[in-house]
């Protein structure tokens, strides 16, 4: 079983193709511009959300969160006042469970991607739902932020087609202001999946005058380029949003002018990479 923050039947950014997204809920990072903060912690049942919803979708019933979905009207006020970083709108499920909500998606979409949240806190979940996944000939990526060690996990790796990997910043205290972890694993880790064909992509969250974008988006590259002869590798350089970032960082961060954008997509295929996506 595994607690998921929701189910998208269709995206085309989460990978190649028409995917269905599964977010699972919990995340180790505390990213400062996070963009869903409330998928990082878990629900406490401490009733905060329940008296600001305005549908009164909400309660507490034999010690869990009780959440009426017919009722909803998609506010998110509790999502905004969660004192924990969670939602109450979770629901647990387990790997079929989530193959029968996107059995009808199944003839349209080339395939699924794990995003969070952090998926690989839920790793066990995830290595049985792609293994139903490929059943279905899905193809099965995760969305991850590296923190897990993959290195030593050839079973996940069989029947994971690609990990999409965040690379936030190179620089480690960097890292750690933004994130409260060090990036010795996500280095690590990007290597190692270049190295055995596994590395879908890359993702940096461009945030002006907060991290050392160029720094990162320069080193990086220069450490995947010899791995780019084997595979293509895609860099998807990210401008920081506003959207769904909890204050006060949604009004200290800025967001990015084009050209900045376009000057670290020159950065990384000078060093080599020629498929470099701006969103």
């Amino acid at each position: 079983m595994a607690v998921i923050n929701k189910i998208i039947h269709s995206s085309v950014v989460d990978g190649p193709g028409n995917r269905a997204v599964i977010f699972l809920q919990g995340c180790n990072y505390q990213c400062l511009y996070c963009h869903n903060p409330e998928t990082i912690g878990t629900c406490t049942l401490c009733g905060a959300c329940i008296g600001h919803c305005p549908a009164g979708a909400l309660r507490i019933y034999n010690g869990a969160m009780q959440w009426s979905e017919k009722i909803c009207c998609g506010c998110d006020s509790c999502i905004q006042i969660c004192p924990h970083l969670s939602s109450p709108r979770t629901k647990d499920y387990s790997a079929k469970q989530v193959m029968d909500a996107i059995s009808g998606d199944i003839p349209f979409i080339r395939g699924i991607t794990v995003s969070g949240g952090e998926c690989s806190l839920q790793r066990d979940f995830v290595l049985e739902l792609f293994r139903l996944a490929k059943e279905q000939k899905l193809s099965a990526l995760a969305d991850s932020n590296g923190s897990y060690d993959y290195t030593r996990d050839e079973e996940l790796l069989q029947v994971c087609d690609g990990v999409m990997l965040d690379v936030k910043a190179f620089d480690q205290e960097a890292h750690m202001k933004l994130t409260g972890k060090d990036n010795k694993m996500v280095l690590k880790n990007a290597v190692f999946l270049a190295e055995c064909g596994k590395l879908e992509e890359i993702r940096t969250v461009i945030v002006p005058d907060c991290l050392p974008n160029e720094d990162t988006v320069d080193r990086i590259t220069k450490l995947l380029k010899p791995y780019l002869k084997e595979r293509s590798i895609r860099y998807k350089l990210i401008a920081y949003r506003k959207f769904g970032v909890r204050p006060p960082y949604n009004d200290i961060l800025r967001i990015p002018k084009p050209s900045e954008m376009e000057r670290y997509k020159r950065i990384a295929e000078n060093n080599g990479f020629d498929d470099v996506v701006i969103i």
